[in-house]
């Protein structure tokens, strides 16, 4: 059985919901943290743990020409008096304060290890000294003159600033970073010379805007450099207090020298990275992608930084492209990256708020009014009491002899003193004044001084009262202060400022920009080859081993010579258009097999594709897309129906039953057609016997094919080039030959054609046929993975009923597969 409770503890429990409970205690809870720990007050920029830091070393008579202490005195000091938290907490804010490329203008001078941009920890507080920097005795000047409020210390035993006088717009100067609950902040540093020159107009402009302010702070001025682009996105981010510009750290493309004092390639030489960033996270991050083959063409990278700077030597092959490397590192590690404004403050100590530039000015501004205000009325009421004291003094020396016999008759002190203030009408601290003076000032000259201090300090009230008359005057003794700021602290940017935009880096701006051959099998393996790996021999060679067929025999089906930013369009046996860029698919050797296309393309089970042609998005005229089936059917359609990628693939065509594309070419509207088929039939015609049609259309009839005929390939012939043109045909024994164009006569759409050339069992049937301009070579590949590469020159013009001459060597059963040209 439960011990019943005492009625006097009953008496004292509350009820309490435990919704209204938490919801006090988390709110109670989070401004604990938002107030007091996270956020930075945007009058003098600090943090409650920095500024408890700063106050303790001045309250123990450090000076930025004093010598160090040790670091553990000052976070014990700060410990015990003022910030009851952990040591580590108060320790780690030290540190921050001291390094460098943390802080744009360090208000701590350390002594010893305080880390590094490495990340590396700095070593322990009794090993390492500190004292203030002489930037941080600015924050504190003039905080004995009552300029700021002072509030109880945790336990009531001393008083500490609630905010400090902060000669320095260190906010913005040094910015901040912090996580609160349900905030965060993240403030840029600025170069202190555009701050207070913006200051400055703002004194005399308050009704200027931020883009007037962004005349003089050109953006962010980072420790570590780096460069900053991007004006609009600036004004954007300053404007509204939040946003985003894009730092990129400094890195240069150097020849290296040889021993023999001969350029033996490239190097790429970091020497700024961006805010923020550990340098030796960026140099692993740049090993990482060499090791995964992400970026490939960097043979080495050394750290030679050192106390003067950082230098990083990312040293690349002889082989590549420098631009093209550096682009690879800006896009995938952090030598490139955005930095995120979120410009919160505490305003009057309390209440957080998203500021603009021109609210963080401001409210600093306003702080340095109430700051010299009070300190001139502190200035004022003590040189009002020196006058005082003066005037008795002035009194004393007008009546030397009868104050001295009065002294003399009186009998202590006290009555001295009330004798004085009665005869001579004086005030009790005028009278001790002239009972404390020195019978050495009884002389001519220490009395004239006593003169001429009267008249300094009767001047000094009379400027000290002018400035609290007028507001104006204020404002001037602020605009001179900060020039001496300026003067004292003022140095020039380390970040560059870009004002347009970055270039974004898509694929084809990293990848370079060659010709490549597609190769896509019977097995639907696809594989990207170099040129160079197939070496130009002489016709009616047997070429050199294309691919390997260990397991199954796979036999070539379309080859498609293109450059390496070209569009791919893969056309399907059922109609469909998929799409991906040449340089997607990854490179291979000319013995390996390839990807399986399905890694590429989202093509189903039941789909083959059928036909391939590439398209350069920035220089093809094109305007429509020609298609052609087995059984000669011809279709048109715009350009724009068509190169909308999707994942599924697009439909263009609608396929008669049993019937298949074999080809697919672009047109400018005004060309010519030619369909040949397997037969060695051929026929030319006028692309405006062709209609552009919709997507789920059929097509016309292009060429009239017998019983057992097929069309194999068409071709798109641009009018201007009808003269120079040849038409370039391959048997599947290994035959080919050359025909003029001009012998081809145009004929009516839908005709049976005339012949191409003559076929026997001796040459086999037609695999290829295709219109030539200016090109050079030809590669062509068999079924058993034999591969030429010869001369077109080398393939004579004959008529168009002949058979040909043998282009490659094929053993008895091999066939040739497909052929393509460069």
């Amino acid at each position: 059985m439960a011990k019943e409770q005492k009625p006097e503890i009953r008496e004292k429990i509350k009820e309490q919901g435990i919704i209204s409970e938490m919801r006090e205690s988390y709110l109670a809870y989070a401004m604990s943290v938002i107030v007091s720990r996270a956020l930075p007050d945007v009058r003098d920029g600090l943090k409650p743990v920095q500024r408890r830091i700063l106050y303790s070393m001045y309250d123990s008579g450090l000076r930025h020409n004093s010598k160090t202490v040790k670091s553990a005195r000052i976070v014990g000091n700060t410990m015990g008096r003022f910030h009851p938290h952990g040591d580590a907490a108060i320790y780690d804010a030290l540190v921050r304060m001291a390094q460098p490329f943390s802080l744009r203008y360090p208000l701590i001078v350390g002594q010893g290890n305080f880390g590094s941009i490495d990340n590396d920890p700095p070593a322990a507080q009794r090993y390492t000294e500190a004292k203030p920097s002489a930037l941080a005795e600015e924050m504190l000047q003039d905080i004995e003159k009552n300029t700021v409020e002072f509030r109880p210390n945790y336990d009531n035993s001393l008083e500490e600033p609630a905010v400090l006088p902060a000669k320095l717009p260190n906010l913005l100067i040094n910015g901040s970073m912090g996580i609160a609950v349900g905030m965060a902040t993240n403030i840029p540093p600025h170069n202190l010379s555009e701050v207070v020159e913006a200051m400055q107009h703002l004194l005399k402009n308050e009704k200027a805007k931020t883009e007037d302010l962004l005349k003089f702070i050109k953006g962010p001025d980072f420790p570590t450099g780096g460069t900053v682009f991007d004006q609009g996105q600036m004004l954007s981010a300053y404007s509204t207090g939040k946003g985003s510009v894009l730092i990129r750290g400094k890195a240069e493309i150097e020849q290296r020298q040889a021993k023999k004092k001969t350029v033996s390639g490239w190097d790429i030489v970091i020497s700024e990275i961006p805010y923020e960033v550990n340098k030796a996270s960026l140099i692993a991050k740049i090993a990482d992608l060499v090791e995964s083959k992400k970026v490939d063409g960097i043979r080495d990278i050394r750290d030679e930084s050192n106390k003067d700077g950082i230098r990083v030597v990312v040293e690349l092959k002889t082989d590549v492209q420098p631009q093209r490397i550096l682009n690879l590192l800006y896009k995938y590690t952090d030598l490139q990256k955005a930095y995120h404004f979120n410009m919160v403050a505490l305003v009057n100590g309390i209440q957080p708020k998203i500021l603009s530039l021109k609210e963080f000015l401001e409210e600093f501004l306003n702080h340095r009014k109430i700051v010299v205000t009070r300190r001139t009325e502190y200035d004022l009421a003590r040189t009002k009491d020196r006058i005082h004291i003066l005037e008795g003094l002035a009194t004393a020396l007008d009546h030397i002899d009868e104050i001295i016999e009065l002294i003399k008759k009186s009998k202590d002190k006290l009555q001295a003193r009330e004798n004085l203030m009665k005869k001579f009408k004086l005030s009790e601290k005028q009278a001790e004044a002239i009972l404390a003076i020195r019978l050495e000032s009884l002389a001519k000259l220490e009395s004239e001084k006593i003169y001429a201090e009267l008249r300094e300090k009767k001047k000094l009230a009379k400027e000290l009262q002018a400035i609290l008359d007028d507001p104006k005057k204020v404002i001037q003794v602020i605009d001179a202060e900060l020039a001496e700021v300026k003067e004292k602290f003022g140095d020039s940017r380390k970040t560059q400022i870009d004002s347009g935009q970055i270039k974004e880096f898509k694929d084809e701006d990293l990848i370079k920009q060659e010709s490549v051959i597609i190769t896509l099998s019977q097995e639907d393996y696809i594989r990207r080859l170099n040129p160079e790996s197939f070496r130009v021999q002489k016709r009616g060679g047997k070429g050199v081993t294309g691919f390997e067929t260990k397991e199954k025999q796979d036999i070539p089906l379309l080859a498609k010579v293109c450059q390496t930013h070209d569009l791919l369009l893969f056309f399907t046996n059922t109609g469909k258009v998929f799409f991906t860029k040449a340089y997607e698919i990854p490179e291979s050797s000319r013995l390996s097999r390839g990807k399986p296309v399905n890694n590429f393309l989202n093509i189903s089970a039941d789909e083959k594709v059928v036909a391939l042609i590439s398209y350069q998005e920035k220089s093809s005229q094109a305007k429509y897309l020609i298609l052609a089936t087995e059984k000669g059917v011809v279709k048109k359609l715009k350009i724009d129906q068509v190169l909308g990628r999707r994942r599924n693939g697009s439909r263009v065509i609608s396929l008669k039953k049993n019937d298949s594309l074999i080809g697919a070419d672009f047109s400018s509207g005004q060309d010519q057609v030619i369909l040949i088929s397997q037969s060695g039939q051929s026929i030319r015609f006028a692309e405006t016997n062709i209609r552009a049609q919709g997507k789920a259309s059929q097509g016309v009839r292009g060429m009239g094919l017998k019983k057992d005929d097929k069309a194999i390939s068409l071709n798109v012939i641009e009018k201007n080039k009808a003269k120079t043109q040849k038409i370039l045909v391959i048997t599947e024994k290994g035959f080919g030959k050359f025909s003029a164009l001009k012998d081809y006569r145009l004929q009516t759409r839908a005709g049976s054609g005339i012949k191409t050339a003559k076929l026997n069992e001796k040459v086999g049937r037609l695999i290829l046929g295709k219109a030539i301009d200016n090109e050079e070579e030809l590669i062509i590949l068999s079924h058993s993975g034999q591969a030429l590469r010869i001369q077109l020159e080398s393939i004579p013009v004959l008529s168009r009923a002949t058979q040909g001459v043998k282009l490659i060597n094929l053993a008895e059963k091999d066939r040739v597969a497909t052929a393509a040209v460069l």
